[in-house]
C-alpha cells in the first residue's frame, strides 16, 4: 500500500513520480473512465431519492475543507427554511451496515467526520458504504427535506441535484496526475463539471467561490474549563497534533497566531491512542476538532481543540437554495 503522507512530496512537489506509480495511475485512469462511462450511459444505475441531494466532495485525495463547508451549508439551508440531513461513508469507522449517528456515537464505529457533524450541527446523520442505503435509513426516520452527502463526489450510484467540489487554494491539483502518481481521484476536468467550485484559501479562479476557514478560540477537552482565545497561546511552545488530510494547514493556522509549535502529523482518520497526545513535558496540546472527537475519552485539561468555521459569500448560499428550489 502507498501512504498518502509519504507521497505528498511527489504529489505537491517537483519530484517526478516513479515509473511504477505512473503505470498504476494509467491503469487507474482506465478504470475511472470506464466506471464514469457506465453510469453516464445507464449501464450502471443511479438511484434518485425523493428529496434533493447536495454532494460535497473533492477530486484530491485527502482534506480540502469539505466538513467545515458541510457544516456551513447545513446552517445556511436551515436559515432558508430547509431541514437538512447528512449522509456519509463513515471513513475511519468500523461499521459495516448503515447506521444512525448522533452526538453520543463512537467515532471508532461511525467515523470521525460524521460524529463531528452530528455533534457540531445537531442535524440527523446516517452513514453507510452505500449512501443510498444511508439516505433511506435517514428518510425513514426523519423529516429531512434535503440531504447533504459529505465526501460523495465519486459515489455515482447516488443521484444528485447539486455537486460542490472543494479545491485547496494553495495546493490546487498538485502535479495534476491521477492516483497514486498524483493526488487526483479523477481528472482535473471533473471539477469543472460540478455545479459549484469552492476554493479554500488563497485566491480563487474566476469561476470559483472563495472560502476562508476561521478559528479564533481553543476549547479544552476537559469541559469544566472555559474557552481561551487562540491568541492567548501566542509566544508559548505547544504540541500541535493533526490527523487530517492536510496537517500543514492546521500548523500554519497556529503559527499565524504567533504560537511556537512542535508538529505531530498523523495520517487522515488516525485512530488516536492516549500515548499519541501525551508528551510528558507539561506543554499544552492543540489539535483539530476532528481529532478531538476521537481523543475526548482519554484527554485531560492540557489538551485543547481549535474548531474552524467556513466563511463564504451569502450569494453562494442564495444560489444553492435557488438551485434546490428549481430541482425540488
Amino acid at each position: 500500500m502507498f501512504s498518502a503522507t509519504e507521497l505528498q512530496p511527489v504529489w505537491y512537489g517537483d519530484r517526478q513520480p516513479p515509473l511504477h506509480l505512473r503505470a498504476i495511475a494509467a491503469l487507474y485512469g482506465v478504470v475511472v473512465g470506464l466506471r464514469s462511462a457506465a453510469y453516464s450511459s445507464g449501464l450502471l444505475r443511479r438511484t434518485r431519492l425523493p428529496v434533493p441531494v447536495v454532494v460535497i466532495g473533492n477530486i484530491n485525495a485527502g482534506g480540502t475543507g469539505k466538513t467545515p463547508l458541510a457544516l456551513a451549508v447545513i446552517e445556511a439551508l436551515r436559515a432558508r427554511g430547509y431541514r437538512p440531513g447528512v449522509i456519509s461513508r463513515g471513513h475511519g469507522g468500523s461499521a459495516r451496515v448503515p447506521m444512525r449517528v448522533d452526538a453520543g456515537s463512537d467515532p471508532a464505529v461511525a467515523g470521525d467526520e460524521p460524529c463531528l457533524i452530528a455533534r457540531a450541527s445537531g442535524a440527523p446523520v446516517a452513514i453507510g458504504r452505500s449512501r443510498v442505503a444511508a439516505a433511506r435509513l435517514l428518510l425513514d426516520e426523519d423529516a429531512a427535506d434535503v440531504l447533504i452527502a459529505d465526501d460523495g463526489l465519486q459515489h455515482y450510484a447516488l443521484g444528485r441535484d447539486v455537486e460542490i467540489c472543494v479545491i485547496d487554494g494553495v495546493r490546487r491539483f498538485g502535479n495534476g496526475r491521477l492516483l497514486p502518481a498524483g493526488p487526483l481521484r479523477e481528472p482535473a476536468a471533473r471539477a469543472a463539471a460540478c455545479t459549484f467550485r469552492v476554493c479554500n484559501g488563497a485566491t480563487p479562479a474566476a469561476d470559483e467561490i472563495a472560502m476562508q476557514l476561521e478559528g479564533a478560540d481553543a476549547f479544552s477537552l476537559d469541559e469544566t474549563l472555559p474557552a481561551r482565545r487562540l491568541t492567548e497561546f501566542a509566544g508559548q511552545r505547544v504540541h500541535a497534533v493533526a490527523g487530517i488530510g492536510n496537517p500543514a494547514r492546521f500548523f500554519s493556522q497556529l503559527r499565524a497566531a504567533g504560537i511556537d509549535i512542535v508538529e505531530h502529523a498523523f495520517d487522515d482518520h488516525h485512530a488516536f491512542a492516549p500515548a499519541d497526545i501525551a508528551f510528558g513535558d507539561g506543554l499544552p496540546v492543540l489539535m483539530t476538532e476532528k481529532d478531538a472527537v476521537k481523543c475526548a475519552e482519554f484527554a485531560g485539561p492540557r489538551q485543547w481543540f481549535v474548531p474552524v468555521v467556513a466563511r463564504l459569500p451569502e450569494q453562494f448560499f442564495d444560489a444553492l437554495a435557488a438551485r434546490l428550489r428549481r430541482n425540488g
